[in-house]
């Protein structure tokens, strides 16, 4: 009888620590796969200790553990998957590894980074990882400079243990570490912004932005980022995540996935202030107040950790492909945080591919149109894209099999939010040209090419009819290249012989060059 009480005493105690995890916590489980019981055991010691704040935080950065928070390490291969010996550090300057990188495809063939390994969070993450990110992250909450936050902010802009893509790290504990001075530094304030422009300062005074980390194909740690003291603009807002978030600062990532005026993309940071206010900044470049976006933008998107209903992979079906940056269900639409912004209504002339449901609106970068916005196609090929920037040349576009097929003509979107489409004309007139782009070159974080025509380059000047058609080729006189029957009404675009198709597209309206 003793034994039999003991025993009914023990499932009752034993009943009263088990869960009932969320659906969400048992999809998370399910991704785990043989990972879900060291997983668990974070849910059973905030639950045996009775921390239930901390218990949520864990289930919100569970449930939220998805295929786009892992690490992917690439390799350089030709097509026959040899594998390239390629590091960026390897070179002089980023001219300098451009031409090696042409050297290397001369003997190779073409080159292109391929993935080597899949490292999934949820599949390898630890127990005592995630609980020391969290117990960590509540350190940083409880700053008095962080009071601000409700807890929903909390796990969006404190919480989270990683910032990207990065390898996975305990940055936590080497910012706690090394920035301790910040709380005498602080001097009574609660003034997020000020811990913000401490530590900035600080970073300043070490990092430095190397345009030659554009072909590192992964962000990197921190610990590489400051053993190496060199990154690109997604490595400059890693480091402020890292090292102000560990200190109760609520510090985001903006970016472009591509600029509308010229080639590349950017990503900067921006401060969630005890206002409500966001500002941008740059880590280890410029302070908030000091930031100032140097070219045209057509969209912005915000990273989060917890996927959005509202992103384009959330709402696709899988079978359809989506386009690079637009293929991540952690970004949020805030363009209209940053501009003015119009929707955009068409009606696409093509028909749209099989396996296809959603149309695009590209820009041109980088010599190519590259989709930055998505709306689902409806009756008739009816499609509304929401919240764009104005000013900006567009084509609307359809994606399948990695490549943008021309929905429509290409088209203005002017600062009203009307839209000019551009048809060629038979009408022809004659052209003096002598700049490939608007803007000179420049040592900044956006990399513009030469803009002055060389005499001793070949030029060819192509016009868009649902493909660059060209008009010929010619040398300049005297920097100079004349161009008879130009049709009217055309979009253009002049290529140099050497150059990296930064080339800007144009448009000419009473004899006026109109870059864009």
């Amino acid at each position: 009888m003793k034994n039999l009480i003991f025993i009914l005493s023990f499932a009752i105690l034993a009943g009263c620590q088990i869960q009932n995890y969320s659906p969400e916590l048992l999809e998370a489980f399910d991704r785990a796969g043989q990972n879900q019981a060291e997983i668990k055991k974070v849910f059973d010691h905030y639950n045996n200790i009775g921390d239930t704040l901390k218990y949520q935080a864990a289930e919100y950065l569970v449930s939220n553990m998805r295929e786009k928070h892992c690490f992917v390490s690439f390799v350089v291969a030709d097509s026959l998957a040899n594998v390239i010996p390629f590091e960026v550090l390897d070179y002089r300057n980023y001219n300098d590894l451009l031409n090696n990188w042409d050297s290397l495809e001369t003997v190779h063939g073409r080159l292109e980074f391929k993935k080597d390994t899949l490292i999934r969070d949820i599949e390898i993450i630890d127990a005592k990882f995630l609980r020391n990110n969290i117990d960590l992250a509540f350190h940083a909450w409880s700053m008095p400079w962080a009071q601000h936050l409700n807890f929903d902010q909390f796990c969006e802009y404190l919480l989270p243990y990683r910032a990207t893509n990065e390898p996975l790290e305990n940055w936590r504990a080497y910012a706690l570490e090394n920035y301790s001075w910040l709380r005498d530094s602080m001097e009574n304030s609660i003034d997020p912004v000020r811990a913000c422009n401490l530590i900035n300062n600080e970073i300043r005074s070490w990092f430095r932005f190397d345009e030659r980390f554009y072909e590192h194909p992964t962000d990197q740690s921190l610990s590489e980022i400051v053993s190496g003291k060199l990154g690109r603009c997604e490595d400059m807002t890693n480091l402020a995540i890292m090292l102000m978030r560990a200190w109760g600062v609520a510090v985001m990532s903006d970016f472009t996935p591509y600029w509308a005026n010229t080639g590349n993309n950017h990503a900067w940071n921006a401060i969630l202030d005890n206002k409500g206010n966001t500002t941008i900044f740059m880590g280890g470049e410029a302070n908030p107040g000091e930031y100032e976006l140097s070219n045209i933008f057509a969209k912005v998107y915000r990273k989060s950790f917890a996927p959005q209903a509202n992103s384009l992979i959330e709402q696709k079906n899988d079978w359809e492909e989506a386009p690079k940056y637009l293929n991540s269900p952690t970004i949020i639409d805030v363009t209209h945080e940053y501009t003015k912004t119009k929707d955009v209504k068409l009606s696409l002339l093509k028909n749209q591919p099989d396996s296809t449901e959603y149309a695009y609106l590209c820009v041109f970068n980088s010599g190519h149109w590259r989709p930055i916005s998505w709306a689902k196609t409806g009756e008739n090929n009816q499609v509304i894209f929401e919240n764009m920037g104005t000013g900006i040349l567009y084509l609307p576009a359809y994606y399948k099999n990695g490549t943008v097929i021309p929905a429509h003509t290409s088209m203005i979107l002017d600062a009203e939010g009307n839209v000019h489409h551009l048809n060629a004309s038979k009408k022809v007139y004659t052209a003096t040209l002598n700049r490939t782009t608007k803007r000179t070159s420049g040592q900044t974080t956006d990399n513009i090419g030469e803009s002055n025509l060389n005499n001793n380059d070949d030029y060819e000047l192509f016009y868009w009819m649902d493909g660059w058609l060209s008009l010929g080729k010619q040398f300049p006189q005297n920097g100079q290249l004349e161009y008879d029957n130009l049709p009217s009404g055309a979009l253009y675009w002049l290529v140099g012989e050497n150059g990296r198709k930064e080339e800007r597209i144009f448009t000419i309206e009473n004899e006026n060059v109109n870059w864009w």
